[in-house]
This record gives structure tokens, sequence and C-alpha cells, in this order.
């Protein structure tokens, strides 16, 4: 597989500014933890994963605020059905 670079990355992007890019990874790495899926498929840790979505340009800093707005969206639903299951007991 081909290495990704922190070139890719920004070039992408179009901001060469490295400190954006490490918080635009960083926002993508929590919602991954969060249960957000990858967008690539590949076998590396999460971060390296999180670089390729940003140097294929499925994540960039336009759009990475509406995977953050289905995040909520998710743990709201989650709590609504938890508080529907509490009530029906």
């Amino acid at each position: 597989m081909a290495r990704i670079t922190v070139e890719d990355c920004l070039s992408r992007t179009g901001n060469e500014n490295r400190f954006a890019l490490i918080h635009l990874a960083i926002e993508r790495v929590k919602q991954h933890r969060k249960g957000q899926p990858f967008l690539v498929e590949c076998k590396n840790k999460e971060i390296v994963a999180t670089l390729r979505e940003i140097a294929s340009g499925d994540v960039s800093f336009d759009n990475i605020l509406e995977y953050r707005k289905k995040d909520k969206a998710v743990v709201a639903e989650k709590k609504e059905t938890i508080e529907r299951t509490e009530t029906d007991d």
C-alpha cells in the first residue's frame, strides 16, 4: 500500500498549516472513537486511516462539522431509545 504523507494531506486540504491539519485529524479520530465509521478501507491504525481519509478528500475542514452534527444526532437518538425503554418498564 502506498505511503501517506503529511504533504499529501496538506495539498488536498489546500491549507499549508500543519497545525490546522493536526486539529482536523484529531477531531476525526475523536469521531471514530465515538463510533463514526471510517470512509476508506485499510488495515492501518486509526490515525493513519484518518490521514488517508483526509488525503482522499473525504474529510476536510468544510465537512468535519457535518460529521460532528451526525454524531450528535446519533447520540441523541440513542438517548431517546434508552429513555423509551426505561419508561416502558
